[in-house]
């Protein structure tokens, strides 16, 4: 059931992609996050209250949030700060790089998960999955000599810099949910509602005393509707992936390749929605990514 699951925060995570390209052009990165994080966390504040006022209800709907220890608020801060430091490097990368470029790149997470999965978890891949892994190390390469023709040289740029460290960052956060849905056995709403609460604190901090101070050099803020978009498919889009994590048969090292499949749709649907180019090109190591993951995926 957690390939489905996975599967169809794939497909959220992909309009995610596209409303984020949309949502930093010409825009300020941090009131960008803090709106679209903030939406996130209001749309899940009737579920927190009601967890108060008829907790009996939200329990038979499954989205009961209890109170929690201090160790918990420690755990879910983990997250929210790793995601927070990724979301940043990623919507900086957004802003200077064309999506047919960041999301072959963010789909090399997998990468990093695989590995971590095997070091810390003693996740066993087979042959077939190495060989997937092999095939998205080679198309990452092969995407940077594409971008070098779009004037995007791999090596001491600081945009591709962000992409490839918010990446990691994403890795590493895959890798402690399945310790919080594992190992610390929390239910899905309540890392929700926490993980949006803090990552919108800590963005009002950054807005607060980096943005505001720095606004004419950082650029306006402007409200347009994908940032709305943004808060409600991220959400959807964490739910599912956290309810795929609950499953304890699930492979968090699988369950990574398999988000990182929605490369298909943001790459085609981004490359002409946004008019990039060598969108032909391109489609060689798409290919390989998407060999790649299925390989990944096979037995799971």
């Amino acid at each position: 059931m957690w390939v489905y699951y996975g599967l169809i925060t794939a497909f959220f995570l992909s309009i995610n992609a596209l409303c984020r390209k949309r949502s930093v052009k010409g825009n300020a990165v941090f009131p960008v996050l803090l709106v679209s994080n903030g939406i996130s966390a209001l749309l899940l504040a009737p579920v927190f209250i009601g967890s108060f006022i008829c907790p009996a209800y939200m329990k038979e709907l499954d989205f009961y949030i209890p109170s929690i220890a201090l160790e918990d608020h420690f755990y879910i801060g983990v997250k929210s700060l790793i995601m927070s430091c990724s979301w940043v490097l990623a919507f900086y990368a957004l802003k200077y790089l064309p999506i047919t470029i960041v999301t072959p790149i963010r789909s090399a997470g997998p990468f990093f998960t695989f590995l971590g999965a095997i070091m810390i978890y003693r996740e066993s891949p087979t042959a077939l999955q190495w060989l997937g892994f092999c095939l998205i190390v080679l198309s990452m390469l092969a995407y940077s000599k594409i971008g070098k023709k779009e004037g995007i040289v791999f090596k001491n740029n600081k945009a591709i810099s962000a992409i490839v460290a918010a990446t990691f960052l994403g890795a590493c956060s895959g890798l402690y949910d399945k310790f919080l849905f594992q190992y610390q056995q929390y239910n899905v709403v309540t890392v929700q509602w926490w993980f949006f609460f803090y990552v919108t604190l800590i963005m009002s901090l950054l807005v607060y005393f980096v943005y505001l101070p720095r606004k004419k050099e950082m650029g306006r803020f402007t409200w347009h509707w994908s940032i709305l978009v943004i808060g409600l498919f991220i959400l959807l889009a964490d739910y599912f992936y956290f309810k795929g994590l609950q499953d304890p048969e699930v492979l968090i090292m699988l369950m990574s390749a398999i988000k990182r499949s929605q490369i298909i749709f943001t790459v085609l649907i981004g490359g002409i929605l946004f008019k990039e180019k060598n969108k032909k090109q391109k489609m060689i190591p798409l290919v390989g990514v998407v060999i790649g993951v299925l390989c990944i995926m096979y037995n799971a």
